[in-house]
């Protein structure tokens, strides 16, 4: 694998510095293919009681959801409206159904049926990303979804968050780190993409927590890694808490310096979907970096430059010297 001096990364990434989505996309369909988002109106069992209740303590699904998004719309009508905007914006003309809002494998296999194949009919479409939870999956999902897989681009996202399992507590994620790995092995060697969502900047974690993750999920077997900053939103408990006593947030300096080193650990191997989040003004709370989302990668993608390193740049295979899924506290 990738070593200090031996691997070229301009060829590897395309003339980036690291392994991007967007460059995996052309390569494979040798045109740029976009996201439309639906929300189909799933919930999530640590909102419905199921696990737990009140959901993940920083999430309002407003906050990522497209305006054109809306459970009272049929699936196609969202899809139409998305993809005439996408093409007026951006020119293009295939694209991947992004089932993103709540957990979107958590309904009867008859009803997701229903949902995944009215968005594969429409034209144009050639996969879809599914945004779920480690525990909103079995086999008999998993079975169908690998049958779509054989004709269509399907990716299952999985959102992991953090590997520490004392952090999936006081988030209130409602599963733990093993229910993630469980997912993982369900899922791989079947024809179905695995990506994997995780958040950094949980004020009572650290570094050094952040660059051991890097060094874990080298060695898991997944194709695609969403990283996003901890940032807090209206209408959240982590908004009434840092209300009552601020969190201690990332600073853009500070992020851009942890993702770079993040990066650095990574495996050369993974995709990488996403380097930054980004939410509305009207509801960001903090922290309020006065950036768009493409300008926090561009700061990113300089500091790569500018201290000439890359994905994968002191990645080896390492030993888990540290137990997962604990904290310092």
């Amino acid at each position: 694998m990738a070593r200090s001096g031996s691997f070229d990364y301009k060829k590897a990434y395309g003339g980036k510095r690291y392994h991007s989505y967007n460059t995996y996309l052309k390569k494979i369909y040798g045109q740029r293919i976009q996201k439309v988002t639906v929300d189909a109106g799933f919930t999530c069992p640590n909102r419905d009681g199921t696990v737990a209740s009140g959901g993940c303590i920083y999430c309002n699904n407003e906050s990522f959801n497209p305006s054109y998004n809306d459970p009272t719309k049929s699936v196609r009508q969202q899809i139409d409206e998305g993809t005439e905007f996408l093409k007026r914006r951006y020119g293009v003309e295939k694209f991947i159904v992004y089932f993103q809002p709540y957990s979107n494998t958590y309904a009867s296999l008859d009803k997701l049926k229903q949902l995944y194949e009215e968005a594969l009919s429409f034209p144009g479409i050639v996969g879809l990303t599914i945004g779920t939870r480690p525990d909103c999956i079995d086999e008999t999902k998993i079975e169908y979804l690998e049958l779509l897989g054989k004709t269509h681009d399907i990716t299952i996202e999985y959102g992991l968050e953090s590997i520490y399992d004392e952090s999936l507590k006081k988030i209130n994620r409602g599963h733990d780190y093993k229910r993630y790995l469980d997912a993982i092995e369900m899922t791989k060697g079947r024809g179905i993409k695995i990506c994997t969502h995780i958040i950094l900047g949980f004020p009572w974690e650290n570094k050094e927590q952040w660059l051991h993750e890097a060094d874990i999920l080298s060695e898991i077997d997944f194709n695609f890694l969403k990283i996003h900053q901890l940032h807090i939103v209206k209408n959240t408990i982590m908004e009434s808490r840092h209300i009552q006593k601020p969190y201690r947030l990332f600073t853009l300096s500070e992020y851009v310096d942890t993702v770079v080193a993040f990066l650095e650990r990574l495996n050369p191997e993974i995709i990488i979907q996403r380097l930054a989040g980004e939410a509305p003004k009207n509801m960001l709370v903090a922290p309020n970096w006065g950036k768009r989302n493409a300008e926090v990668i561009q700061f990113i993608t300089n500091e790569l430059k500018k201290k000439d390193t890359w994905q994968g740049k002191f990645y080896q295979k390492r030993f888990r010297l540290f137990k997962v899924g604990k904290t310092d506290g």
